[in-house]
């Protein structure tokens, strides 16, 4: 099986290492005005995403209620527990920014796109995966800054929550609805123009993390925080990855699920959105220095599931046929 660079991923590390060496433009105060791009930015991403989304391919898959029970319950309350007792085991081995973005990530809703391509190269329960990938989108927007906002109150770092759901509502789900309500009208040109579309999605996320690390370096938050917390934290995702991999399967084959609805619960269920991670961080945590930080474990975690997830998607796929 040959492996193809995603050029998505290169340009991560290569608008980090920008960020590294030019913070200034992209810091708080800085030529290129983040406190203003990222509004825009954060819209502009659900704006396209309430295009993309149909909610008419729901209705297909809304009557599995036990599948969409599972994968909501692994997102939702199997992913933050664990998030809490891997903090409480590392305890004072890792920041309290990588601590707090170890958990973000496990607050995350599930991707959309990634689950639903990958549920179907494996031959599994497409509408499932469909239905539970946009129901977890939804529904994280609620879930995920409430749950962020209970662990930050155990620390006395919590945010205010009311202005945190304000933003998010003006610059996520107005953005999302607007979108939605257009999509009648501007569906077929979102299809036939969605490399181009996917492209611009793309570009704003690197654009959102460029200026999310650009403050983290000005500030020297990672003095003291180098390689070797970064490799801590990427064994620590695996070790994650692989414990909810291992349970979806496990617990799905004993719920009794027929083969196609444990592809869906499997990936549906062990999957974190970078896409809607990097926008829901920069409203979350607003000017936090330490966003850099807590923007760390998901972009770790964020090409782990794809490549372990695409070769899995192929070897079922072809053991279907």
């Amino acid at each position: 099986m040959k492996f193809k660079i995603d050029w998505f991923l290169t340009a991560m590390v290569l608008v980090t290492i920008l960020a590294w060496a030019f913070p200034a433009p992209g810091a708080t105060g800085g030529w290129m005005h983040p406190e203003i791009v990222t509004k825009a930015g954060v819209a502009l991403i659900f704006f396209l995403h309430g295009l993309t989304l149909s909610f008419a391919a729901l209705r297909a898959g809304v009557l599995n209620w036990r599948l969409h029970v599972f994968v909501q319950a692994s997102t939702y309350v199997l992913f933050p527990l664990l998030g809490l007792g891997l903090n409480a085991l590392l305890g004072p081995r890792v920041s309290p920014e990588l601590a707090l973005g170890l958990f973000f990530l496990c607050a995350l809703p599930s991707t959309v796109s990634s689950s639903v391509a990958m549920t179907a190269v494996a031959r599994g329960n497409v509408a499932g995966a469909v239905f539970n990938a946009t129901l977890s989108s939804l529904v994280g927007i609620v879930l995920t800054p409430l749950w962020i906002t209970w662990v930050m109150r155990t620390t006395g770092a919590a945010p205010d929550i009311g202005p945190v759901m304000l933003d998010l509502l003006k610059w996520l789900v107005l953005p999302l609805v607007v979108g939605q309500g257009l999509r009648p009208w501007l569906g077929a040109r979102v299809q036939a123009h969605k490399a181009r579309i996917g492209l611009v999605d793309r570009g704003t996320i690197l654009l959102l993390v460029y200026t999310s690390f650009c403050d983290s370096f000005q500030q020297g938050v990672w003095t003291g925080h180098g390689v070797g917390q970064v490799v801590l934290m990427a064994v620590v995702c695996t070790v994650l990855f692989a414990v909810v991999m291992g349970f979806t399967a496990f617990v799905s084959r004993a719920l009794g699920f027929g083969r196609a609805d444990q592809i869906a619960a499997i990936f549906c269920g062990s999957k974190k959105t970078l896409a809607s991670g990097v926008p829901m961080a920069k409203l979350i945590f607003g000017t936090h220095p330490g966003l850099g930080l807590i923007l760390l474990p998901i972009m770790i975690y964020h090409p782990l599931q794809l490549i372990v997830c695409g070769v899995l998607a192929q070897r079922w796929g072809r053991r279907v046929e």
